[in-house]
């Protein structure tokens, strides 16, 4: 029988922090996700970008949050051994409207207490950043806008969890959630970590067996609103929008220096260039209406990313665009009924995060959180896994420890550290992703960690491979082969994303199992 304090749903950024929080407290805790991997929706397709708070109104807990949340990225970052890029931004202009937009930021910023920022003049964004176009009009400068890898930051937050306690449940699909007074396991003050038998909060049925509960918390992403449904009346409704992005090589790298944001003279959507911490440049998004669901691109947004691009950097090289992605927003809307009985969205979407607490405390439901989820992924986590923990009444964990060590990239290493770590793990010398510099060794890391990567794209998400300029040409066949080792299956059950994504199919000329001497 699976009995804990607190099950946290889905696995996305949000529900990685919030069971990394709910360690802090003796709580016994996990984590239900319905995939074969962390970080596999909302969280592994977005800007990358630490927001600073002044792009919010003041007042708000998204905006508090959020400010908290960038003045204290750099020690979470550390915490978690986990990289961040602290390169600031500038939001830049074109004309007059413009202007009056980046002046009302600089106003919300100093109420919200954004530190350090500065309105520019044309000539003072050009000494900074060079190659933006020269009719550039104005711009304010915020030294706590950062960056980071959103995988990296998800599954370090995953990975302390587990180190702290938790458990991780992969490949669990929530099919109901019932309140329940009580299961037939027998439950009583004397099990381990859990504080009082006789009242069980949720009988928690999925794919993969009953899981009861004290408490929830719903972190289920684009299907939060559908599982707090389940056991509720509907009140909010989560409407996707979608977004196209360019990546361009490391050939790019030092290009842009800064987080740069385009406010346009026309009220839309402008463009956001992104030095990632990979040495590459995010260009996007754009924003459309959803028509589907598997994170595809457009090409008409696309082209708008190009249209822009000429505009805002005209010599920004995008003949070394090397992928696109397309990411998704879970926009939440307050539910109402009709005249005739019908459930019907409000005209606006909710502006500040949308956290609905059932009425005993016991579910609290994250539903359609977006910019700046990610910035505030870790405030989030501590902010619902305290009321949990009030609720509970539980006591801290004497033994959590924060410290998640960074993992070894061979590639960043000095001669000297390398050539000791060679000689000590001789897999770590032998190249496998050559646009990266990625070791076998760091592959296998990646695969034994807790939670390990099962698929070509839990790899990825782990190390960088398969996302540097040849995009997997090189190196895939000796990851799959590597992964096949070590995973003690065949090399056709290796999937790149799960489900049917199969990569091989049948053996041609050459027998991948016998590759692994070549590797």
């Amino acid at each position: 029988m699976h009995i804990y304090d607190v099950i946290v749903i889905g696995g996305g950024l949000l529900g990685c922090f919030a069971v990394r929080s709910l360690t802090r407290y003796d709580l016994k805790v996990a984590l239900l996700e319905q995939r074969e991997d962390l970080c596999t929706g909302i969280s592994r397709a977005n800007t990358a970008i630490v927001y600073s708070g002044c792009d919010n109104k003041p007042g708000s807990l998204k905006t508090s949050l959020c400010v908290s949340a960038a003045q204290g990225f750099p020690k979470l970052c550390r915490e978690l051994g986990v990289r961040y890029s602290p390169c600031g931004s500038i939001m830049i202009c074109f004309g007059e409207r413009g202007a009056k937009v980046l002046k009302k930021k600089y106003d919300q910023g100093t109420v919200n207490g954004v530190r350090g920022m500065r309105l520019l003049s044309g000539s003072e964004i050009l000494e900074m950043e060079p190659r933006i176009a020269e009719n550039v009009h104005s711009g304010l400068y915020v030294p706590d806008t950062g960056t980071v890898m959103p995988w990296e930051l998800c599954l370090a937050a995953a990975e302390n969890a587990v180190r702290n306690g938790a458990e991780i449940i992969l490949n669990t699909e929530v099919l109901g959630i019932d309140k329940t007074t009580g299961c037939s396991a027998e439950i009583n003050d004397s099990t381990p970590h859990l504080h009082g038998g006789e009242l069980y909060g949720y009988e928690i049925k999925t794919n993969n067996g009953t899981y009861y509960s004290k408490a929830i918390i719903n972190c289920a992403g684009l299907s939060a609103d559908k599982v707090l449904e389940i056991p509720s009346a509907p009140t909010v409704r989560i409407i996707p929008t979608a977004g196209d992005y360019y990546i361009l090589d490391t050939k790019a790298a030092g290009y842009i220096k800064h987080v740069i944001f385009h406010e346009p003279e026309e009220k839309g959507k402008g463009l956001t260039l992104v030095p990632t911490v990979d040495g590459n440049i995010l260009v996007g998004p754009t924003e459309r209406p959803l028509d589907a669901s598997d994170f595809s691109t457009s090409r008409e947004g696309l082209e708008l990313l190009r249209e822009l691009a000429s505009e805002v950097v005209p010599s920004l090289p995008m003949d070394q665009i090397i992928s696109s992605f397309g990411a998704v927003r879970p926009n939440p809307y307050m539910l109402s009924k009709d005249d005739n009985g019908q459930w019907v969205t409000d005209d606006k979407s909710v502006s500040d995060f949308c956290i609905i607490e059932s009425y005993d405390g016991s579910m609290i439901s994250l539903v359609g959180v977006k910019t700046p989820g990610l910035t505030c992924s870790n405030e989030l986590g501590i902010y619902v896994s305290d009321k949990i923990s009030k609720l509970l009444r539980a006591a801290p964990n004497e033994g959590f420890g924060p410290i998640r060590p960074p993992q070894i990239r061979a590639g960043e290493l000095d001669y000297n550290e390398r050539r000791s770590l060679v000689q000590d793990h001789p897999e770590y010398g032998n190249i496998v992703c050559r646009c990266r510099g990625i070791s076998e060794g760091e592959i296998i890391n990646a695969i034994r960690r807790d939670p390990g990567a099962v698929t070509l794209d839990g790899v990825k998400r782990r190390t960088g491979t398969d996302s540097g300029r040849c995009q997997g040409g090189y190196c895939v066949q000796r990851i799959v082969s590597i992964m096949a080792r070590e995973l003690k299956c065949d090399p056709e059950d290796i999937t790149k994303r799960g489900g049917k994504s199969k990569i091989l199919f049948q053996q041609t000329k050459t027998d991948l199992r016998n590759l692994n001497h070549n590797i």
